[in-house]
């Protein structure tokens, strides 16, 4: 079966606020809303880590992540640099999840285009 496109997205109202994450994996939304409180930035990051664990769930061995977050994604090509030892640590945490797949390609795509933001942005409806 060929790789699947893993969209994801996260964000939190207010900013800093409760944060909410949307992962979607052949046209199946996963949600979370039980990550606590944080920053736009920490709900991008905890989003990326999710689709990684929603694939390892589905038994996924190729992954292509695709996100809206420019930090999120420059940060896991390693293209952008961490700034603060939270985004550190969720590269970290990426990376060791990212070792268990054969591949894991993440790259970024427009907000209109992505369908995890979608359905984060119905659900609050």
């Amino acid at each position: 079966m060929a790789s699947p496109k893993i969209f994801f997205d996260g964000g939190c109202r207010p900013n800093p606020g409760r944060i909410e994450t949307a992962v979607v994996v052949r046209g199946v939304a996963y949600f979370d809303d039980t990550l606590g409180e944080g920053s736009n930035s920490d709900a991008e990051w905890l989003a990326a880590i999710g689709a990684l664990e929603v694939a390892l769930s589905l038994g996924e061995r190729d992954v292509r992540l695709l996100g809206d977050s420019a930090l999120v994604v420059g940060q896991a090509n390693g293209t952008q640099k961490c700034r603060t030892a939270a985004l550190m640590a969720y590269r970290d945490r990426f990376a060791a999840l990212s070792s268990r797949f054969a591949s894991v390609r993440i790259r970024q795509i427009g907000r209109a285009q992505n369908l995890a933001g979608i359905a984060l942005e119905q659900r609050r409806r």
